[in-house]
């Protein structure tokens, strides 16, 4: 833990408890400028959709918060396949 001091007051903090950045949010923001720049068709941008499903199986569940809705369609994905028909 670190000490910072500040004109009035102290102030106690952790490099730990500092927001990390998301390691897939530049898959995201091209996501975004694509959808943008399509209209909102989600068939056109495919590609850039598949780019962050890669970043995210790079990295544990939970780590970003940005793959956070492909992580839960998984699971649902899972729960229907152990699902007796």
């Amino acid at each position: 833990m670190y000490k910072k001091q500040n004109k009035n007051h102290f102030s106690y903090f952790s490099f730990l408890d500092m927001p990390q950045k998301d390691p897939c949010q530049k898959q995201a923001c091209e996501i975004q400028k694509c959808l943008q720049a399509n209209n909102y068709m989600e068939s056109k941008c495919q590609a850039v959709i598949e780019e962050l499903r890669k970043c995210c199986a790079r990295y544990p569940k939970g780590r970003s918060l940005i793959c956070s809705g492909f992580e839960k369609e998984e699971e649902e994905k899972q729960t229907l396949k152990c699902t007796p028909q």
